[in-house]
C-alpha cells in the first residue's frame, strides 16, 4: 500500500507525494534553485525530531540549518519583521516553509516581503494590488506541511493578523506559489490529536464552502467533491490512530485539494472564524468547525440542492438534513467545542466581531448575503 500512496504532481505546483519523501528536501531545493535556505517554521515544531531530521538532512546537502522559529499560531506583521531580518542577515536565497498552515504562510510571506519597498498592508487580496509588488525579488520556496489542513502548500496567498488592528488580511501573489511541495504523510504522525481533528476540519470546510460558493468554476467543484468524500471517510481514522499512514496520507491529499477549490470562493465559515482567531488567537480549523452546523443552517436556502449532491455523493441519506447531522456527528467524534463559548468567546465582543466578519475578503462568497444584523446573529447561533 506504501508504494501506491507515492505520486508526482502538478497542479500546477510540483508536488513530491509520499511517505519518506522529506529525505529529497536537498533535491527540491535544487530544483528551486535555493542554495542558502531558512527554514521557517513555529514555535512548538521547532524542537520536535521531524524539524532536526529535516535540518540534517539540508546540512547534509550542503544546504545549512538555518531556521527561524518565532511564528504565533496567528501569524504577525511582527513575526514577519523578524522573519524578514533574519533572513536577509543571514544571505538566504530562499526559503523552506515547514509546519502547519501559520508556519506556511509566514514562510510565504518572508520569502515575498524580504526585497520588497513597500508595506505588506499594500499587497492585500484586493483587486490587482497585487501587481505593486516587484515580482522579480521573490524569493522561490520549497513547502514542506506536516498537518494536513490548510493547504497553504499549493496556494498563492497568506493570512497574516495585523498586531494592531488585530485584522487578519489575505495577502496574495502568483509567485508566492510553492515552486516545490514535499507531501510527506510521515511528518503528520506522532501529532496529538486535536491537531489532525482541527486542521482536518480545515480542510473540510475548504471543500464545503469552495463547492457551495456561487461563482462558476466546474474544476473547482470537482475537486472540492473529492476533497470532501476523502476528508469523510478518512479524518476520523487519522484522528483515531496517529500511525494509520493512509489516513494521514488521504488527508493531506484533501488539505491540498481543498485549498486549489477554494479559489472559486469560500464564505462566512471564515468570515467568522477569521475575528475570532485574530482577536482570541484560537486555532483557525477548530474555529472552522465550530462555527460550521449554525453557517450550514443559515445558507441552507441558497444551499440545500447543492448539499443534497454532496451528501448522495458522500453516501449520506437524507440529503441536506442528512448531511448536516453528518457534521454534528464528525465534530462530536473529533472532540470539537460545542460552540464558540466554549473557546472563550464573549457575547460583548459580538457586535465588534460582526463588524469585522462582513469586512472579511471571504465574505463576498457566502451563498446568502452577509449584513451587519444576519452576521450578528449568526455569531449568537454558534455561541
Amino acid at each position: 500500500m506504501i508504494a501506491a500512496l507515492r505520486a508526482n504532481w502538478t497542479y500546477p505546483t510540483a508536488v513530491r507525494f509520499g511517505p519518506g519523501r522529506i529525505a529529497e528536501i536537498g533535491e527540491a531545493c535544487a530544483a528551486a534553485g535555493i542554495t542558502r535556505p531558512l527554514l521557517v517554521t513555529d514555535r512548538g515544531l521547532a524542537s520536535m525530531a521531524i524539524t532536526s531530521r529535516t535540518l540534517d538532512l539540508m546540512d547534509a546537502a550542503g544546504l545549512g540549518r538555518a531556521i527561524y522559529a518565532d511564528v504565533d499560531p496567528n501569524p504577525s506583521d511582527l513575526n514577519l519583521a523578524a522573519g524578514i531580518e533574519m533572513f536577509r542577515a543571514g544571505g538566504h536565497d530562499g526559503v523552506v516553509a515547514f509546519g502547519g498552515g501559520s508556519g506556511l504562510d509566514l514562510a510565504k510571506m518572508v520569502a515575498f516581503m524580504a526585497h520588497q519597498t513597500r508595506p505588506i498592508w499594500d499587497f492585500e487580496d484586493i483587486g490587482d494590488w497585487w501587481t505593486r509588488a516587484d515580482a522579480d525579488v521573490i524569493a522561490p520556496i520549497v513547502a514542506v506541511p506536516t498537518t494536513a489542513g490548510t493547504g497553504s502548500e499549493v496556494g498563492r496567498a497568506s493570512v497574516i493578523t495585523n498586531s494592531e488592528t488585530h485584522v487578519k488580511k489575505i495577502i496574495f501573489h502568483p509567485k508566492v506559489m510553492p515552486t516545490v511541495v514535499i507531501a510527506d504523510p510521515e511528518l503528520t504522525m506522532g501529532m496529538p490529536p486535536h491537531i489532525p481533528a482541527g486542521t482536518g476540519m480545515d480542510a473540510f470546510a475548504h471543500c464545503l464552502e469552495a463547492y457551495c460558493a456561487p461563482s462558476f468554476h466546474p474544476m473547482s467543484e470537482g475537486i472540492a467533491l473529492e476533497g470532501l468524500r476523502l476528508a469523510n471517510l478518512y479524518l476520523p481514522r487519522a484522528y483515531a490512530d496517529g500511525s494509520d499512514i493512509e489516513a494521514r496520507a488521504m488527508m493531506m491529499a484533501s488539505a491540498a485539494m481543498g485549498a486549489v477549490a477554494f479559489q472559486k470562493g469560500l464564505g462566512a465559515i471564515h468570515s467568522l472564524s477569521h475575528p475570532v482567531g485574530a482577536v482570541y488567537g484560537t486555532h483557525h480549523g477548530t474555529t472552522n468547525a465550530v462555527v460550521m452546523p449554525a453557517v450550514l443552517a443559515f445558507n441552507r436556502p441558497a444551499i440545500e440542492e447543492k448539499v443534497g449532491r454532496i451528501a448522495a455523493c458522500l453516501g449520506i441519506a437524507g440529503g441536506f438534513e442528512g448531511f448536516a447531522a453528518r457534521v454534528e456527528a464528525l465534530i462530536a467524534e473529533l472532540g470539537i467545542p460545542g460552540g464558540l463559548a466554549a473557546l472563550g468567546v464573549e457575547e460583548a465582543r459580538i457586535d465588534a466581531l460582526a463588524g469585522m466578519a462582513i469586512e472579511d475578503p471571504t465574505a463576498a462568497s457566502n451563498p446568502v448575503a452577509l449584513t451587519f444584523e444576519n452576521t450578528r446573529a449568526l455569531y449568537r447561533a454558534a455561541m
